[in-house]
């Protein structure tokens, strides 16, 4: 199998991880709106029907409860699907099929039939897709027992994670962010696996934990350069998935730097970022030198203007000042 490392985009690495399982596997198939004749509405899919064919590629109506329903019947009876949600907004209407049927079948048949399915979907803000199509609702499916949680930061992981996803016997969210679809990164050949419940540091630091998902890493990396510039070296830390969550690498590092920050681009009540927060608290009560700092998206339905979509979610500059405030010290001006 190739392991070469290719420059691709975080679209195409997502593309690559279907192609590779649905090749590898005949029970890989996947299923949603416009996913087939018009490729997905991110392109994601691009050219998976032409190759697999319309039995393995199915373009379904707008009616995200009855295929997110039908998915789950066929991953009981043996297959493997991918479901994709055009938005993660349009999840709603199928809460009661993902979090009363896909996260419980397992346990309430005894553990007798599992349910190995994956459910993309597309979210965040960045595009003036305004109140309705613009929010990051990760929070939402991570307090669900039973679903595995995936918010993958890069192509490699996009790619990595996704492969991991579609072979593991449980049903998989994986949430991905309409803004990095663009986004070029090294990806590796067919074997290239990411497991879940490990985090990873994307930059190395002393003075601060930085703890940031989706793409909200790269608002991190961006403060993180900023912070640098003053003087403060920021540890950047990305969990990759919620369910697992790696504590004990948050932990650590939060333990070396005393301080922490958590960032993330949904609503501040009852979000990741009080989640985590939480867990670091109980982990961490000992070590810590200043109380938790928390950056979110502002609580409120998203703008459409783009000024006031811009102010609504995290910028480098909110993190910068919530670092600064666990240092106590102030943002120069």
């Amino acid at each position: 199998m190739s392991t070469e490392a290719r420059d691709i985009t975080y679209r195409e690495a997502i593309n690559q991880a279907l192609r590779e399982e649905m090749q590898r596997d005949e029970s890989v198939f996947l299923m949603g709106e416009d996913i087939g004749h018009f490729e997905g509405a991110f392109k994601v899919t691009r050219g998976l029907l032409e190759e697999f064919g319309e039995q393995r590629v199915v373009d379904t109506p707008i009616t995200e409860a009855g295929f997110t329903g039908l998915g789950i019947g066929a991953a009981m009876a043996g297959l493997r699907p991918v479901i994709e949600i055009m938005t993660v907004n349009f999840a709603l209407v199928a809460m009661d099929q993902i979090v009363s049927n896909a996260s419980k079948v397992h346990y309430m048949f005894g553990g007798q039939v599992p349910v190995p399915m994956v459910i993309r979907m597309p979210g965040g803000a960045g595009h003036q897709l305004s109140a309705q199509h613009s929010h990051s609702l990760d929070a939402v499916f991570a307090q669900v027992p039973g679903l595995k949680v995936v918010v993958p930061a890069t192509p490699e992981d996009a790619k990595g994670l996704l492969k991991t996803a579609i072979r593991d016997d449980d049903p998989v969210i994986v949430l991905e962010s309409e803004g990095l679809y663009g986004k070029r990164g090294p990806v590796g050949g067919e074997d290239h696996l990411i497991p879940f419940g490990h985090a990873v540091v994307r930059r190395p630091g002393r003075d601060c934990t930085i703890i940031a998902h989706s793409r909200m890493v790269w608002v991190a990396l961006a403060a993180a350069e900023q912070l640098a510039a003053q003087g403060v070296e920021a540890e950047v830390i990305d969990p990759r998935t919620f369910r697992p969550l790696d504590l004990d690498t948050l932990a650590g590092s939060v333990r070396r730097t005393s301080r922490a920050v958590v960032v993330d681009e949904g609503w501040p009540e009852c979000g990741i970022a009080a989640g985590v927060a939480a867990h670091l608290y109980e982990a961490c009560f000992d070590w810590l030198d200043a109380p938790i700092g928390r950056v979110n998206s502002a609580d409120v339905p998203m703008p459409y203007a783009k000024n006031l979509e811009q102010a609504a979610i995290p910028q480098p500059d909110d993190v910068v000042a919530a670092v600064m405030a666990t240092l106590a010290r102030e943002v120069p001006r």
